[in-house]
């Protein structure tokens, strides 16, 4: 593919394109809301006219290549590109490890013990439907993100509600906000180690001034997800149990980081999971009849089971963490890692420029294989379809080798119109970023001054919205966060915390994030009536962290933020 295009690209690609924040009417103002029209056509589709969600990826995608060409004149063939580049990513590694995220639940589906990991997680959470979906959502979830990231915690985490019995938009909406606080510190805090790195500034004081913001939104996620479950209702009854999550949480994200920050959303989630174990241990919640799960004694697994149950999700979790963390001999992530493949994208790389006239380096696409969460997904995957078709536990669950490896297609058959959505939002993502829209969009917030401490999280907020990454956003906005801070007399650190925070926040309401988790519970194409959902809980919090840093960088916050 690499060689087509590079044989084609001399034919359509030109000397070079310099991305402007002031391309329309020498303004940036007025170049910011012509940018923001890709975005307003994609949640107007979506969310009033309720367009199915490709549809509205693919209108968006058209109205962002023709504002590229027309406003921000980037050449035709160039646009094309950079929305190639987008298909790509979206291809590897995100539909990759959706692909084995999915195949991955459904092996426990297709094979029965679903029913076992119900009654392991009715032990656990007391019976209580909303007590064991807040342990997965938050907890688990956050385990997750923090090891892996890259859309397989939400995947992952989506389905195992489903399997716990939480109907399909309240488990994509609970998962999706309780993911969001951990996105910062995702995948071995990779967003965090970007976004320092850009800024300019230490990424252990950063961490720790990022971990000073986000402990206060780990405490208070618990009692959103508990509201998303059951509402008022869930909150009355179960508000012990979110405090106890978020507040072990909490600790977590305040002390980790200046200690290991890579390790932080997995030492606030492993503090959150044994805190809930050990409390619904002497407490136990008032349950009503509709949302009571049981188990009938005839029915109730013994330990071998159980391990079969638990098997898929405590494996993906050991692989993933061995390929991040071994270092004994070995760094083994580095080494996995090192396999990794740069591609400079043809026809792009080389004639993108910064505004120093220096090539860019973001038309570069690295083909990861071994470093990629997805491989070792699917590898789980692997060894629980071999392990589920030759044990049967007595005759209960049986089924075959070849039958478990045979949900793979049927899986990938079920994700056609989820990788549609993705691939084709990745295309956007990249034509706006590349084009200087997006970019644009941050210019002309960072033009508000020292207000700009508030707006602050509302940049990383947009850029992980439309990339649907929040390492992106760190990259798109980092070195603007550090130039605005001195500007206006604010703690660079602190911005880059802000953006940080912000990009997990984004991921809410993120059109990829939002397809990863509909196909995850089995309903694609409800996006929108998803997006209905988590999006005044997305803006809420990230208005919450506004004041925070609005406070923070003008020295209120005191002992809340020693960074």
């Amino acid at each position: 593919m690499t060689a087509l295009l590079a044989t084609a690209i001399p034919m359509i690609a030109p000397a070079s394109f310099t991305p402007s924040t002031t391309a329309v009417g020498g303004s940036v103002a007025l170049t910011a809301l012509v940018g923001l029209v890709p975005l307003l056509v994609f949640f107007v589709l979506m969310g009033v006219f309720k367009v199915a969600t490709h549809w509205c990826a693919l209108l968006s995608l058209a109205v962002a290549g023709v504002i590229a060409v027309t406003a921000f004149s980037m050449p035709v063939g160039m646009t094309a590109l950079a929305a190639s580049q987008g298909a790509a990513m979206g291809l590897l590694p995100i539909i990759y490890i959706i692909v084995a995220a999915v195949w991955l639940y459904n092996l426990t589906e297709t094979s029965g013990r679903s029913q076992d990991l119900k009654a392991v997680f009715n032990t656990i959470g007391k019976g209580d439907q909303r007590a064991q979906a807040l342990i997965v959502a938050f907890c688990f979830c956050g385990l997750l993100e923090g090891l892996a990231g890259f859309g397989a915690p939400v995947a992952i985490s989506g389905a195992m509600l489903l399997t716990l019995g939480v109907r399909p938009l309240r488990a994509a909406a609970a998962t999706v906000v309780g993911n969001s606080v951990n996105v910062g510190f995702g995948a071995m805090a990779i967003p965090v180690t970007t976004a320092a790195r850009l800024g300019g500034v230490d990424p252990v004081e950063m961490a720790t001034d990022t971990g000073h913001l986000s402990w206060v939104l780990a405490l208070a996620v618990p009692f959103l997800v508990l509201l998303i479950l059951d509402g008022v209702r869930g909150l009355r009854q179960l508000w012990p149990l979110a405090l106890v999550a978020g507040g072990a949480a909490g600790l977590g994200h305040f002390v980790t980081p200046s200690v290991s920050y890579e390790l932080t959303a997995v030492v606030a989630s492993l503090l959150g999971l044994a805190a809930c174990y050990l409390f619904l241990r002497v407490w136990s919640p008032t349950t009503p009849q509709d949302l009571r799960t049981h188990v009938e004694d005839a029915d109730r697994p013994d330990r071998a089971r159980i391990l079969l149950a638990l098997l898929p999700y405590v494996l993906v979790v050991v692989i993933i963490a061995v390929t991040k963390l071994w270092k004994t001999g070995v760094d083994l992530s580095a080494a996995l890692s090192s396999a990794d493949v740069a591609i400079g994208w043809p026809g792009l790389y080389g004639h993108l420029l910064t505004e120093s006239g220096q090539p860019s380096g973001a038309p570069v696409y690295t083909l990861q294989i071994l470093s990629n969460p997805g491989t070792w997904i699917f590898l789980t995957a692997a060894i629980v379809a071999v392990v589920y078709g030759r044990v049967s536990s007595g005759g209960r669950f049986g089924t075959s080798v070849s039958e478990m490896f045979m949900v793979l297609p049927r899986t990938i058959y079920s994700l056609r119109l989820s990788v549609l959505t993705i691939v084709t939002v990745m295309a956007l993502a990249y034509v706006m970023n590349f084009s200087g829209q997006t970019t644009a969009i941050g210019a002309a917030l960072a033009q508000t001054g020292a207000a700009f401490a508030f707006l602050s999280p509302f940049l990383g907020w947009i850029g992980t919205a439309v990339a649907g990454s929040a390492t992106s956003a760190g990259a798109l906005f980092a070195g603007l966060q550090s130039t605005a801070a001195a500007g206006a007399g604010i703690d660079p650190r602190i911005l880059l915390a802000a953006n940080t925070i912000g990009g997990g926040l984004g991921k809410i309401v993120s059109p990829q994030n939002l397809a990863i988790v509909a196909g995850a519970v089995d309903s694609p194409g409800t996006d929108a009536e998803i997006l209905k959902k988590v999006a005044p809980y997305s803006l809420s919090l990230v208005v919450t962290l506004g004041l925070l840093v609005l406070a923070a960088s003008q020295g209120l916050l005191g002992p809340l933020m020693v960074g």
